[in-house]
């Protein structure tokens, strides 16, 4: 049998994902969907912290660059946005290196821009 990771906490946020999409569709910026999210995540009481910077290294030295991802919650899930017409490969790199960097083993990939529902993807590490 399959291990599912974090499966209680990921189906919450993507709860919270699919509720926003209800009530606001798709078609606007990806930052209208950041702030539903906020007030989404803060009503269910999921623990997030938003735009959280992480530090890279790079042969054990830190790195002037940081990724940010859009949420990071319960302290164990990175969750990105997206509000464009469909995911690509790069986004899911994205994903696949902010978990890498903080050292999380799932990722939550959220598309609010297509039609006529979430795309969404788990990525695990």
């Amino acid at each position: 049998m399959v291990e599912i990771i974090h499966k209680e906490e990921s189906y919450r946020i993507m709860g919270a994902c699919f509720e926003v999409y209800k009530r606001m569709g798709c078609g606007f910026l990806e930052g209208v969907y950041q702030e539903c999210l906020e007030m989404e995540f803060t009503e269910q009481r999921i623990p997030f912290v938003p735009q959280s910077p992480l530090d890279l290294r790079y042969k054990g030295q830190a790195l002037k660059q940081k990724y940010v991802p859009d949420f990071i919650c319960f302290d164990l899930i990175i969750v990105e946005l997206k509000a464009i017409k469909d995911l690509t490969d790069e986004h899911r790199a994205q994903v696949h290196n902010y978990i890498k960097a903080s050292g999380y083993r799932l990722g939550l990939l959220a598309n609010f821009g297509q039609f006529p529902q979430l795309q969404w993807e788990r990525i695990v590490r």
